[in-house]
């Protein structure tokens, strides 16, 4: 009994506040009509500066979220219709993550306190291995989760104490690194993957224009031949890799910095807006 009684007040909790986090913003946020979006791992987070697009009078905001996979990016465009946004156009940022169909361990936690509140949540979980304790056992997922959805988070949520995430549009620039850039292995192989697969047809069904870009990296990159076998696999991905390369615009081999991500944001808009 307390266990059901914790779990409904914690998750009543979480269903109040829109400034915490990224999905917080989106299921507690009266629904927006957005020019653009920005989905993606932590290169569409550091790598699409929102205000460029809101300064050529455009509405957005970047959701990419350090760490995610498509798993996530594909859960999200799914969450922000559910929620009645409606949405112009759609970038999202596919190059290394697809090598992998799985959830990031550390990024899809943050969906776990509306899994029985939003329908798409709970059917993206559904085939996870844990989804039944997660749905059925009373305060399990905020006792498995507890560094990141315990009782600290809830009772941010419960002040709306505003977080770092939300600022900028959701963009986050990184800082120059003076030292050198370490090098960055792509020695694998991209895969077909489902859950870009329901993005492309999510947005066909609902009148999205999709950019899939992969963006831009170092030069000290070993098996830089990988962008090629995306587009081999899927040629519709538009590739950045080599807009910026100059290693003073990076902050890792895989991250531009603040000033790398203004010009090729700048140079996305000059293509595509």
């Amino acid at each position: 009994m307390l266990s059901i009684i914790m779990d409904k007040a914690y998750s009543y909790v979480f269903l109040q506040s829109n400034q915490r986090d990224k999905i917080g913003y989106i299921y507690n946020t009266a629904p927006k009509n957005y020019d653009v979006v920005i989905l993606g791992s932590s290169r569409a987070n550091n790598h699409f500066v929102t205000q460029m697009f809101s300064d050529k009078g455009f509405k957005a905001f970047n959701f990419g979220m350090q760490g995610s996979k498509l798993f996530e990016s594909d859960l999200v465009l799914k969450l922000l219709l559910e929620k009645k946004n409606t949405i112009k156009n759609v970038i999202i940022d596919v190059d290394v993550t697809l090598k992998s169909e799985q959830k990031s361990d550390g990024t899809f936690i943050h969906f776990l306190p509306y899994l029985h509140s939003s329908a798409v949540v709970k059917s993206q979980f559904e085939d996870l291995d844990d989804f039944k304790s997660f749905y059925y056992i009373p305060f399990y997922r905020y006792l498995k989760y507890d560094a990141k959805i315990g009782f600290r988070e809830m009772f941010f949520y419960s002040l709306n104490k505003k977080s770092k995430e939300l600022d900028n549009g959701g963009f986050d620039g990184l800082k120059s690194n003076a030292e050198k850039l370490n090098e960055e292995n792509l020695n694998f192989e991209p895969k077909a993957n489902h859950y870009y697969e329901e993005i492309k047809k999510i947005c066909k069904t609902n009148h999205i224009n999709l950019i899939a870009i992969m963006t831009p990296m170092c030069e000290n990159v070993i098996g830089k031949d990988y962008f090629k076998k995306v587009n081999k696999l899927y040629p519709e991905i538009h590739n950045y890799e080599n807009v910026v390369i100059e290693d003073q615009y990076f902050s890792s081999c895989g991250h531009m910095n603040n000033q790398g991500a203004r010009i090729f944001t700048a140079r996305i808009i000059k293509d595509f807006f």
